[in-house]
């Protein structure tokens, strides 16, 4: 296991379950992540004036962006001293393994020769470089609370029309579980993507009333980023969605569906019952015919295990304890890490946004939904925008270098202010530049106007300009010669400008050009 920076959407989560009332310990199981780490951001929190009473808008982008900077390790590696001390002793903690010894067992042994490490180092130590600590026994575990945990799975089913594609596809069920009443709710979907799960989800929740507490979903790939038995990694999509509908995900480790009986015996009945000897139209047809079987065939049968008619023991102790029902429809955010271009933009869903100067060529994580465009730059939000349709742009002028907004607005009217600042004839030369049809693709003789006033000082490009406007001629080019060659008319009030020519290199006595005429006769 290498380090990895922990990104703002599950520093957030792990807050979001400590403001829900639930201990370090507790939080730690909830958020998948460990105690050490859940303490560190909670102390954090609390110094930045968060409390455990405080209202869930207390937990904005700037308090997050502050708890990451207080909590950024370290140690780039990822790993501490303890774990190198395991490495060095890889092999001989190996026999141990393969002689049944126990972590506990092994850590006291360690202890003896001189190597104490921390009980849960070594035990990740065992678990993912010395392939032990996992049994293979099991437990029934049991049912849990009325509405509390719901167990989903992604399960093959066969062919359906699609009449989009002109053919039949492999058609998947997304079958979710209550795991007090064995209720349960099938989606049928040709993909396994984050959309196609949240679109099951959603549907689920309409179809149940509510939402669950808790989730055991499989380790798909739209949910878990990187599967682990005790830290699993979930994707930022999926956090997403589940801080908006507020419930908490377990997910069952990788090649165990002991962790998830209730799902995985429901999949051969869901095939068996539902999908085989049908002949269904389309996927549309298929779904619509599928929740008729929930309610009425799967939900109204006796269940083998608890001998009582799911879809009853749900409307009766389940369904007045799950979270409301959403009421909004949820749209999928576009998460993403790109790098600053040097024009000031970055591309999110095929629309321009503009970034400040400092961060181009810096790689910032952005999150667009269908408002609003938000910018993340080493755990702090540095920009927000209105989201934009593809093909669009949105340029805060605040973003671009002093000198480069006007240009890049093609603010005419602040161009010829500019202008004007250095001189009424200046601001009139500017004027008359810009006087045309298309005054922006002018910019630039006005920006070469104020050049020459950089070099040569406002009040000679100020006289030149007025010159040149007594006899009507709009021409930068003349201005630039009538200061280089010192023709401007001196302006008021200002010391006439002396020239003093150079001596000639060669230069000879006046007499050698003096010419003798010869006298006339008359």
């Amino acid at each position: 296991m290498v380090y990895r920076e922990v990104s703002v959407i599950e520093v957030r989560e792990v807050l979001r379950v400590w403001l829900a009332g639930h201990g370090v310990r507790r939080t730690a199981e909830l958020a998948g992540v460990d105690r050490k780490t859940v303490r560190r951001y909670v102390e954090a929190a609390q110094a930045a004036g968060l409390t455990q009473q405080s209202a869930p808008d207390a937990l904005d982008d700037g308090l997050v962006g502050a708890v990451v900077s207080s909590c950024r390790p370290g140690r780039p590696g990822g790993f501490g001293t303890a774990w190198d001390a395991l490495c060095v002793r890889e092999e001989q903690i190996r026999a141990w393994v393969r002689g049944g010894l126990t972590t506990v067992k092994i850590g006291d042994l360690l202890a003896r020769e001189g190597t104490a490490v921390p009980y849960r180092t070594l035990a990740r130590f065992v678990a993912e470089r010395c392939e032990g600590g996992r049994s293979r026994a099991t437990v029934r575990v049991d049912d849990g609370e009325p509405g509390a945990e719901c167990q989903l799975d992604f399960a093959r089913m066969g062919l359906v029309p699609d009449p989009g594609a002109g053919r039949r596809r492999l058609a998947h069920a997304l079958i979710f579980t209550a795991v007090f009443s064995r209720h349960m709710f099938v989606y049928f979907t040709f993909a396994q993507t984050l959309e196609a799960v949240l679109a099951g989800c959603e549907q689920a929740w309409q179809f149940f009333g509510g939402v669950f507490r808790v989730l055991i979903p499989d380790n798909l790939s739209p949910v878990v980023a990187a599967a682990d038995p005790v830290h699993p990694r979930f994707t930022v999509g999926w956090l997403d969605y589940a801080q908006a509908r507020g419930f908490v995900t377990d997910p069952a480790r990788v090649a165990t569906p002991t962790d998830k009986p209730r799902v995985e015996r429901n999949v051969t009945y869901v095939r068996g019952s539902l999908f085989a000897g049908e002949a269904f139209v389309d996927l549309a047809d298929a779904q619509a015919r599928a929740r008729v079987w929930c309610s009425q065939t799967a939900g109204l049968r006796r269940h083998g295990t608890t001998q009582a008619r799911p879809a009853e023991v749900f409307a009766e102790q389940e369904a007045s304890r799950l979270l409301p029902a959403p009421t909004a429809r949820y749209v999928v955010p576009i998460y993403d890490t790109v790098t600053v271009h040097r024009d000031h933009h970055i591309k999110i869903g095929k629309a321009l946004y503009s970034l400040p100067t400092h961060l181009i060529g810096q790689q910032v994580q952005v999150r667009a939904d269908t408002e609003l465009v938000k910018v993340f730059h080493r755990g702090q939000l540095v920009k927000t925008h209105p989201r934009q349709p593809p093909g669009g742009r949105v340029t805060d002028r605040a973003d671009l270098p002093a000198e480069a907004a006007i240009y890049a607005a093609r603010d005419v009217a602040s161009l010829r202010e500019k202008a004007a600042a250095h001189g009424a004839a200046v601001g009139g030369y500017a004027a008359r530049l810009l006087d045309v049809p298309l005054p922006w693709t002018r910019m630039r003789a006005v920006y070469r106007l104020l050049g020459l006033v950089r070099r040569h000082g406002a009040d000679t490009v100020d006289a030149a300009c007025a010159k040149t406007l007594d006899i009507d001629v709009v021409d930068v080019n003349r201005i630039a010669r009538i200061c280089e060659a010192g023709l401007a008319p001196p302006a008021a009030g200002a010391q006439p400008r002396v020239v003093v020519p150079a001596a000639a290199r060669f230069a000879r006595p006046a007499g050698d050009y003096a010419a003798t005429l010869p006298e006339r006769t008359s």
